[in-house]
């Protein structure tokens, strides 16, 4: 089964460590791409987003976010009633 959210991030990457933070301690399954090991999935992120911010997290409904706050994020979780 593949994960119904996936985040785009890197380790050095404040902002990715906060959402994975938070996304692990809402309890969500999502699919975390390192674009560290992975350094092709940029150009992925970059094609969802239009830009080369991080993190980019992408919903089951096909929208996503670049660099969401806290509250974006559990927003947007709720109301796909991922939470």
């Amino acid at each position: 089964m593949t994960s119904p959210v996936k985040m785009f991030g890197a380790e050095w990457c404040r902002d990715c460590r906060r959402t994975k933070a938070q996304l692990d301690g809402l309890g969500v399954t999502y699919e975390y791409i390192d674009l560290e090991a992975d350094p092709a999935a940029a150009d992925v992120a970059r094609e969802i987003s239009g830009r080369t911010n991080i993190p980019v997290v992408v919903y089951p409904d096909a929208s996503h976010h670049v660099e969401p706050s806290n509250a974006d994020v559990e927003a947007k979780l709720r109301e796909l009633a991922l939470i």
